[in-house]
């Protein structure tokens, strides 16, 4: 057995295909011949038929809302390729948003797919790229993280420390740049990145809002959500089904 890691994230959808031909045409995925899944750089996006709906969008602060994070070289250009695709919609308001210093410096831009999945556009500064993004070259390079919002940072922690995930930066996000990438007021966010035992990327990025709160809505084990953190390595016999606050998890074993 190999060390756990995040070997891919599965999304839900009406018209699997469709939604192939718009990552494609977004971010230059490759497609699989069968259609059934799409690679940005090395990283994997499982699309599944969606036989029963799905909770739809919720709010960036809602314990449903999970999100993936696409790294790309220029911000200016990623975003002006996207304008020219049909079919997703913001999440937030007036386009990318440079965080300031203290929120990591970053430029992002928050939207869904034409199925509604929320989605990030992320540029690191130059001088603070991850080793694991530089040298790389293209307008996509690939999935940094996946990201879920959870009502108890130290509750989630723990829970994801069971499957051997570590802590790897903390932070707390606010100001008037945070609140317009989420399109929610006066947001405070507490900002846990943890690492699986297998390493990355993809990552996991726990987000809890002090402010204006997180949004309590656990769903049931039968309750679907449109996004699954598929875990491959040393816990495939023994996989949760999902983490404290429902998001699902399905082992390489158990996907289909």
């Amino acid at each position: 057995m190999t060390a756990l890691r995040i070997a891919a994230i599965r999304l839900l959808c009406p018209d699997p295909a469709a939604t192939a031909a718009f990552y494609a045409a977004a971010f230059g995925a490759a497609v699989a011949a069968d259609g059934s899944r799409v690679a940005l750089g090395a990283q994997t996006i499982e699309l599944a038929p969606a036989l029963q709906k799905w909770d739809g969008p919720a709010p960036s602060n809602s314990t449903t809302f999970q999100h993936c994070a696409i790294v790309v070289t220029d911000m200016a250009a990623a975003y002006a390729h996207l304008r020219g695709i049909a079919g997703w919609t913001p999440i937030s308001e007036g386009g990318p948003e440079r965080l300031p210093a203290a929120s990591g410096g970053v430029s992002a831009f928050k939207f869904r797919d034409p199925d509604g999945h929320p989605l990030e556009l992320l540029a690191f500064p130059p001088e603070a790229v991850p080793p694991v993004w530089q040298g790389r070259s293209g307008l996509v390079l690939g999935l940094d993280h996946t990201a879920v919002t959870v009502a108890d940072t130290e509750r989630a922690v723990a829970f994801y420390a069971s499957l051997g995930f570590h802590v790897t930066h903390r932070g707390v996000n606010r100001g008037p740049e945070q609140a317009r990438m989420d399109a929610v007021d006066d947001p405070v966010v507490e900002v846990t990145g943890l690492a699986p035992p297998g390493g990355g990327p993809p990552h996991l990025e726990l987000l809890c809002y002090r402010a204006p709160g997180s949004i309590l809505k656990t769903c049931a084990d039968d309750s679907p959500l449109a996004t699954r953190i598929i875990l491959a390595g040393s816990s495939d016999t023994d996989c949760p089904s999902h983490d404290p606050d429902g998001h699902r998890l399905l082992s390489i074993a158990d996907r289909i």
